[in-house]
This record gives C-alpha cells, structure tokens and sequence, in this order.
C-alpha cells in the first residue's frame, strides 16, 4: 500500500493536468490552406517549386499540394516540356497518374482522352458526337503553369488574369556557386516549419546545447537578437555573438509567403573572419496540405558558402535540420533536430495555448503580417510580391559576417554587440539599389571599413 505521506498534495495548486487538459486552437486563419480557405487563397497568389526536375521521369507523377491532388508530367517529343494538371480525368474519373506522356500532352489509360498541358481536351476517341464536340469546346481539365528553374520546377496554382513575374533571387546568380536540389518533408503544418527562421535563439538550444553542436561551438553563445520589417513581406532576424575578439553576424531571412535563407550551417564558426557569406541553401516551404509539408531547396557550396564536403545526401539533410533524416525513434530523442522539434508540435499546432516571448518577435511580426495580407486579400487587396530592384533581381540578406572586434574595457559588451550589429545591417540596406556585383563589392569594402575603424 501506499502512504499517505507520499501522496502529491493537491491543494496547494501546482499540479495543474486536469485544469488544463483541454486543448488549445490551432491559428485556423493562417494554418489552412485548401482550395476557398483565406491562407490557401493567398499562398496561391505565389510561386511555388513542387518537384526535383531530374527526379520526374518518363511516367507521370502524382502529387499533392495545397491540398489538391495534381498530376506532374512530361511531354513534348523529347520529353523536356513539363505539364501539371487535376488528378482526375473528365471523362470517368480514371487517374492520370497511369496516363501515357505524348508529344501533344498527356492521355488518360482508361478510354484514351487527351489533354493539352493546359487543359484543352484534345481528343476524345470513340467519342464521334455533338456531346464530345461541345465537351471539348466548353470545358477543360484544370492545369496550372509551369516553370522550370535550375533544376527545380515552380508553378503557380492561383487566378489566371493575377498570375505575377516569376521572381529571380540574388542568390541564385553567383558564378562560383555550387547549388544543388534537395527536398525534405516534415508531417506538420507550414506555420511551424517557417517559425524556425525567425527564431534565432532556437540555434543555440536545440542545434547546440540541448544535445550536441549540429552545427558549430559558436553557436552556443547567445545572440543579441534585431528583427527588421521590410517592404511588408520581407523579414529578418539577425543574431550577433562574441567569440574571442571576434564579433560574428547571422542573419537569417523569410521573404513571404514561404521564401528563406540563413547563415552557412557548417563554413562559419565565429573564429574566423568573414565578409557577408552567403546562405547554405535557397528554400521555400511548401505546405503539401493542412498537416503536411515540404522544403524544396537549392543546398549552396563554395567559398562563401558551405565546403563542398557536405554536398551529399546526408550534408543536405543535416544543412536542412541539423542531423540525418533517417534515424531511429532513440536517436531522434537523444539528438532532436528540426523535424522533431516541429513536429512534435503536432500535426497542427494549437498556436493558441503559446505563451510568445521578446524572443519571439519575429515570429509576431510575420505572422501578424501574414495574417494581415490574408484579411486584405479577403477584401480583393492583392499581396505584394518580392520586391524586383531595377537589375530584375530580388535582393537578400541570409548571410554571416565576422570581424574582429574586441570587446572595449568599461562598456557593456552586449549593448557594444547590439551596435556592431545594426551597422552591419544598415550598411547592407545601403546597398540594396547597387546591380549583384558591385553591391556585394561594396557590402565587403565597408565591412573592413567597419572593422578598422571601429563604432562608438
């Protein structure tokens, strides 16, 4: 039998399971993103990968995205033309997933009906009558647009007549660049994933701390945290520590909806110096449906970027989250990563039962801005889309920089790290008119400007 004297006491009010047994809401209005629902409505204003070019074959592919079931094919005579259509065909339903891939389009395996890669019913055998001939003239399969882009296919799933400029990034155009495609899928909502980018301080817990250094031992410093808002879809969160006498910079960045960068994963460590190194990878959250998602990315190497040692499978995966993907339940304990971290959130995390720290300010302005485009397109106010500088590029931040900077006897050295900090990132808004070339010239020429001269 038990004792009485080791019973927990219940009326002093610290064991508080049942009071709060109920669950709180997941934020519905962002989370959702299906056909006709206010989120889904907005992210369909914007351009989305949803394949690996190299990983398409000759045969179709069935996808799912935005929580609709789509059909990815080749066509063409040589198979190099890509077409995405509903699953289903408008004849008898039969899924196009075991169509046959043709010159002209795609052909449904059940009855022989073939359809343009933007829904035009091209044929429909055995059909010789004025039903098939009206068929044909008044109604389409659906089928969405397609862009093929450095190895990753894009497209745009929302109104025709508001279909915008397929956007290029910065970061995609350096020549000494080694970029390569991956994909990693997460079982949780789009929400939880894109939180990570602008919640620097997790870098230092999870990925350090709380385990074992995923990524370098500077990163166990913590960070003198700045949020910057910009042009009211892009955000940045910049993160400065002191290691030794050196002061290391990262930012990472979101563009909305989905678009991100950070700081490398593995070249940088805060021992040495480094002039605005660029991001590990180029990458787009792409919510799959309400409770699943995918990271479709351009993993990035070369000397301003991470070593080329880590441009395998498993160096994408652990660039992406930190650890391999493919672990078992006890090394997923013992060495949580991103996955873990998000999805153990839920399928759908109840956003409302949250308790939002300063920490966490990035996390309330995208969000609150999200939130604010989706109400505005609610009310027929299109989004905006990245903003294009005049060199029809969109210029980004995701970057490191290290210099050194001792720490100055008497002063605080965190209000000292705050200031280093936001006059690196001035220097950088600075430069946002200059073409990609002299813009990065001039973001390094100032950085050891910077670092001689010093700051007050």
């Amino acid at each position: 039998m038990f004792s009485k004297a080791n019973q927990p006491r219940v009326m002093d009010g610290r064991f508080r399971g049942y009071a709060q047994s109920q669950l709180a809401a997941s934020d519905e209005e962002i989370a959702r993103v299906g056909p006709g629902t206010p989120a889904g409505e907005y992210i369909r204003r914007f351009w989305h990968p949803v394949y690996i070019t190299e990983e398409l074959g000759e045969l179709p592919e069935a996808i799912r995205i935005l929580g609709e079931d789509l059909v990815l094919f080749r066509y063409g005579e040589h198979l190099d033309k890509f077409g995405l259509v509903h699953k289903h065909c408008l004849h008898r339903r039969a899924s196009l997933e075991y169509g046959k891939c043709e010159v002209n389009g795609i052909r449904c395996c059940y009855h022989g009906w073939l359809f343009a890669p933007d829904g035009e019913v091209l044929e429909t055998p055995a059909e010789n009558s004025k039903t098939a001939d009206i068929l044909r003239q008044r109604t389409r399969l659906g089928a969405y647009p397609i862009i093929e882009y450095r190895g990753l296919i894009f497209t745009y799933m929302g109104p025709p007549e508001q279909q915008p400029e397929f956007p290029v990034y910065d970061a995609c155009l350096y020549e000494d660049m080694t970029s390569v495609t991956y994909k990693a899928p997460y079982k949780c909502n789009w929400i939880q994933i894109l939180d990570a980018i602008l919640d620097p301080t997790h870098t230092t817990y999870l990925h350090s701390r709380n385990s074992h250094p995923q990524f370098s031992e500077g990163m166990k410093a913590d960070g003198v945290l700045k949020f910057y808002e910009r042009y009211e879809n892009h955000f940045l969160g910049s993160s400065t520590r002191r290691v030794g006498n050196n002061v290391w910079l990262r930012v990472n960045e979101l563009i909305l909806p989905n678009f991100t960068q950070a700081g490398s994963a593995f070249a940088v460590d805060g021992t040495q110096q480094c002039y605005f190194g660029r991001s590990c990878f180029t990458r787009w959250v792409v919510p799959v449906d309400d409770e699943n998602s995918v990271a479709y990315a351009w993993a990035n190497f070369g000397d301003r970027w991470d070593p080329h040692q880590y441009n395998t499978k498993e160096g994408h995966e652990m660039i992406e989250q930190g650890e391999i993907l493919d672990r078992s339940l006890q090394e997923k304990k013992r060495f949580p990563a991103d996955s873990e971290a998000v999805e153990g959130m839920g399928r759908i995390s109840t956003h409302k039962g949250e308790n939002l720290m300063p920490t966490d300010r990035g996390i309330t302005l995208y969000r609150r801005r999200v939130r604010k485009q989706v109400r505005d397109l609610v009310n027929q106010i299109e989004p905006p889309q990245p903003i294009i500088s005049g060199d029809s590029v969109v210029k980004t931040y995701g970057q490191d920089t290290v210099l050194t900077m001792p720490a100055k006897n008497g002063e605080n050295d965190r209000e000292y790290l705050a200031r280093i900090g936001a006059a690196v990132m001035e220097l950088q808004f600075a430069t946002e008119n200059g073409n990609d070339k002299n813009r990065d010239d001039e973001i390094v020429r100032q950085l050891k400007e910077l670092e001689a001269n010093g700051i007050n």
